[in-house]
């Protein structure tokens, strides 16, 4: 072989080496001349290549041959050495890797001596690997033959195993074999072929698939004579759930129905090379129609550019360095040219033949030849492959490692260099950078003006079986802290796995929508939480049509909704275990005032009032508040609202809920014990309830009261009245607080009724009457205060009651001290239940309930003195601005707060922009002048607080 030296000798010193350790043999074996004569060609090699100097100084036989012997005939030589290999896996570990380091020594000197181009590069390392692969699954067979589980002949022309065959994917499917690539190899069994070549009791799954295994142990494992080629059995129908060899009917099924474009473009280069390859020809036959449409409409052409659009195209040079370039997946990179060539193949190919090339070079001759790629583009980009490609060989002639990457380090960079024949580092890394912004400007120019489906924080490539490793940077920078876990989520998406994408349509619009979702989800600083909240909901979906195409059709939601995973579990749960609240975000009436009548009320009633039983009633009502509590949930963190109006809505549509299940309460209660003539009952809501200032987290504090003739009794089941409304009490309860297949309402609490640590759940009105006037404690007559009656069976009754809780608080108490008795049981909550630091808006010293003392003492003292009475705090406390200014400011943060959190967060905790819309809902430009502000508030709240309701024996 007459080689031509490649370049300059990068490391004098290791050639010298090199030489030194060659001659001995060649002198002993007598071709000390050959050596001598190529070392000038060799020279450049050995000194830059510690791998090939190690093939050649291992074996320096083969190196004699080869410079002796043409390299087509020695090509010739290996294959048919390799093809002649009989025996087990065994016996052929060592032989087939020896054959390799051959190829290998033979194919490098032959590209870096100028001896072959390209073609005649990737050919040998191809046909090698056709012919390795298929002595691999000879021996392989022959041991299952030994242990008698094969029962077909050797010589079987439907191939070593009947039935079972492989394609070869990728670049070794189209004889573009890189120098030390892996080999995509995926593996189908045809049923009829292979059960009948099994002996009894062989179950075929298991035995393909073990067969597999050994076929890949062969050829990939390393001993002390390396190894093969590296087995990627992973482009099957979706690897992740999937067994290694598929049954091809299974395979074809899943083609049809969720086959993606990518995989439509891995089978362009598809061919069959391992086992029955008749049968292997009649898979690929019968995939024509998936691979190779002859109708497309807009979506299905818009989701194949996609495999193009989802790469990042920078409109300048910027950023392109050749120190770490990665020549196949980075920008200007190989891929970029075999997607240029790819896409407009899959959205021509079906109606022209001609196009289905499976040589990258190939295809884009043929584009340009049917009037689909201009010829200085495709002349540009053909050049740029070959030159790319023999970059990349260089690179992975080093050390025979799998990269695809220019050294960061300079001195392994220039050894590179010399292999390509530049002697001047400066000079081949602007070569380089000149050749990789060109190639990413010829890809921009493909489909430019459509829809970009990558992201300002870079490329998001969801394609193919393993993570792109520039998608996972941009995951990255995004903000995810395990960008691996949300691109193989991802990925599974776009595999169907999930309703929302089992169908082509459903995946094409997730084509569009993933990277607007990741670039959502990043821009809310808290990418994890809203991400794996996003999936909990997305994967809730029972069709994802309508869904995506709302989103993309309508961003504002998108947006909002994307805020609500971010920073809002409690309300991103209730989109998760019911995705059908989404439609309530659709109605008109979502975004309007909540303060506004929408009749949601009225039909919450009408619809409970039509139920046919008690218990359809309860999913009615829970329906309707999930509802309208999503709707003042958002519009209170989105800020449409302020915490007053939040608390009047939310006490609103609990008045609604008890209006609408109260009279189901009581015909059901009416049911089962019959009706009681005479009698009336009022429920009335006490605490946040009662003042109208509930938030989402908020209870309901309750009690009952009726009045009834003293002999009455049901009809039916002659309980007493007592008995009676007891039992429609119990049934309110439960309508309140159970949890069915709609969910549930709210916690009730009956506490603060008269006498609750003994007494009935429902009280005659007269003993309430008698109660407050006998027993009752101060801090009974405070949260009384608030009490206000919520529903009647009977109008009139419902004023008695009011009217009569209005007397109770207007009673005087002689030689009671308000301010003292409040005084001694704040000090008692404090010592009790004491605040849990600053964020605990109730019961922080100058929170909540110290504002809500003071101004329920000022009530009864209003009350005593015959002034107007109100269940407002605020109102309360109109002559006490720092206590209110206090109270309003943290019904603000317990608003948000409550909103989007079930339990008792920390904001310091939180994502900066969770804790810029909370200090935004409460006024202040800053979360630090937040805080500042509300350590201020409450340290005038408490000395308001204590001029109020002093210390005992300070003078009350």
């Amino acid at each position: 072989m007459a080689l031509q030296p490649c370049g300059p000798v990068v490391d004098p010193n290791a050639a010298a080496r090199a030489f030194e350790r060659l001659a001995d043999p060649a002198s002993e074996q007598g071709w000390t001349g050959l050596l001598e004569g190529a070392w000038s060609a060799l020279a450049p090699i050995f000194a830059a290549s510690p791998y090939l100097f190690g093939l050649a100084r291992r074996w320096p036989e083969l190196l004699r041959d080869l410079l002796a012997e043409g390299p087509d005939e020695r090509l010739g030589r290996v294959l048919a050495a390799t093809e002649a290999l009989t025996g087990g896996a065994d016996d052929l570990r060592a032989p087939l890797r020896r054959l390799k380091g051959e190829l290998h020594l033979l194919t490098a000197l032959a590209d870096l001596g100028g001896v072959w181009d390209l073609d005649q590069v990737t050919g040998a390392l191809s046909r090698f690997a056709d012919a390795s692969v298929n002595a691999a699954l000879r021996a392989v067979a022959d041991d299952q033959r030994e242990r008698g589980k094969l029962v077909s002949g050797p010589d079987d022309p439907r191939g070593p195993v009947p039935g079972l065959f492989g394609l070869a994917m990728g670049k070794h499917g189209a004889f573009e074999l890189n120098y030390s690539s892996d080999i995509d190899i995926s593996l189908f069994w045809e049923p009829e072929g292979l059960i009948p070549a099994l002996a009894e009791g062989v179950e075929p799954q298991r035995f393909v698939d073990r067969l597999a295994q050994a076929l890949a142990a062969l050829m990939q494992e390393r001993t002390g004579d390396g190894y093969v080629f590296r087995v990627d059995l992973r482009l099957r129908p979706d690897p992740s759930s999937t067994p290694p060899v598929v049954a091809a009917p299974t395979a074809l099924a899943y083609y049809e129905s969720v086959g993606q474009n990518w995989e439509r473009a891995a089978f362009i280069k598809a061919r069959p090379v391992l086992g029955d390859v008749a049968a292997g020809r009649g898979f690929l036959k019968a995939l024509t129609p998936f691979i190779w449409r002859r109708s497309l409409d807009y979506p299905a052409i818009l989701d194949i550019q996609s495999i193009k659009r989802q790469i990042h195209v920078h409109k300048t040079g910027e950023g392109l360095e050749a120190a770490g370039a990665n020549l196949k997946l980075g920008r200007g990179g190989i891929r970029e040219i075999e997607f240029f060539a790819q896409t407009q193949q899959l959205i021509l190919g079906g109606r022209d033949p001609g196009l289905r090339e499976p040589r990258t070079v190939d295809a884009l001759a043929a584009l340009r030849d049917a009037g689909h790629v201009e010829p200085d583009a495709c002349a540009d980009l053909t050049a740029a492959y070959v030159e790319l490609r023999g970059l990349e060989h260089r690179v992975q002639m080093l050390e025979d490692e799998q990269t695809h990457s220019l050294p960061v380090d300079p001195a392994a960079r220039a050894r590179v260099a010399a292999l390509t024949g530049e002697g001047d580092l400066a000079v081949f890394d602007t070569r380089v950078e000149a050749l990789l912004v060109g190639v990413n400007r010829r890809y921009g120019e493909l489909f430019e003006g459509e829809e970009a489906l990558s992201s300002p924080y870079g490329s998001l490539v969801f394609t193919g079986v393993e993570n792109d490793p520039e998608t996972l940077e941009t995951l990255a920078r995004m903000g995810f802290s395990d960008p691996a876990m949300v691109a193989e989520t991802i990925r599974s998406w776009h595999h169907g796995r999930i309703p929302a994408t089992r169908t082509a349509r459903g995946r094409e619009l997730f084509t569009r929508l993933a990277p607007r979702l990741l670039t959502a989800l990043a821009d809310t600083g808290a990418a994890d939480a809203a991400f794996r909240r996003f999936a909990v909901f997305f994967s809730g979906l029972s069709g994802g049509v309508q869904v995506q195409a709302l989103f993309l059709a309508q961003p504002k939601l998108f947006d909002l909704v994307v805020g609500v995973m971010a920073f809002a579990p409690r309300l991103a749960r209730t989109l998760g275990r019911y995705p059908a609240a989404l439609d309530s975000m659709l109605d008109a009436r979502f975004t309007r005032s909540i303060e506004e009548d929408t009749g949601v009320v009225d039909q919450m009633g009408a619809e409970a009032a039509a139920a046919p039983d008690f218990e359809t009633a309860m999913n009615v009502v829970r329906r309707v508040h999930r509802e309208q509590m999503f709707r003042i949930g958002v519009q209170t963190l989105t800020g449409r609202v302020g915490p007053e109006e939040a608390g009047r809505a939310y006490t609103t549509l609990a008045d609604a809920c008890l209006g609408a299940l109260a009279p189901a309460a009581m015909a059901e209660t009416m049911r089962q014990g019959g009706t009681l003539s005479g009698g009336a009952v009022a429920v009335v809501a006490l605490g946040k309830a009662g003042s109208r200032e509930m938030t989402a987290t908020s209870d309901l504090d309750l009690m009952t009261v009726y009045d009834a003739p003293a002999e009455a009794m049901s009809d039916a089941r002659h309980w007493a009245a007592g008995v009676f409304y007891s039992r429609f009490t119990q049934r309110l309860i439960a309508a309140l607080s159970a949890h069915t297949a709609e969910g549930g309402l709210y916690e009730v609490d009956m506490r603060l009724r008269p006498g609750a640590a003994k007494g009935p759940v429902s009280l005659r009105l007269s003993a309430v009457e008698d109660y407050y006037a006998t027993e009752a404690d101060t801090w009974e007559f405070m949260a009384l205060t608030r009490a206000r009656v919520v529903w009647t069976d009977d109008p009139a009754f419902g004023a008695r009651t009011a009217a009569t809780l209005e007397s109770i608080l207007r009673r005087p108490r002689p030689g009671v001290a308000l301010a003292a008795d409040a005084r001694r049981m704040r000090d008692l909550m404090a010592r009790e239940r004491p605040g849990q630091g600053d964020w605990d808006v109730k019961l922080a010293p100058g929170g909540q309930v110290d504002a809500e003392f003071v101004a329920q003492v000022r009530q009864l003292r209003s009350a005593r003195a015959g002034g107007p009475l109100t269940v407002s705090t605020l109102e309360a406390l109109a002559d006490d601005p720092d206590l209110a200014e206090a109270w309003r400011l943290q019904q603000a943060l317990s608003q948000i707060l409550g909103a989007a959190f079930d339990d008792r967060p920390d904001p310091d905790q939180e994502p900066e922009g969770f804790r810029q819309r909370l200090a935004k809902a409460a006024g202040f430009e800053s979360f630090d002048a937040l805080k500042a502000g509300l350590a201020e508030a409450r340290r005038a709240a408490r000395a308001a607080f204590e001029a109020a309701l002093p210390l005992v024996g300070d003078g009350d």
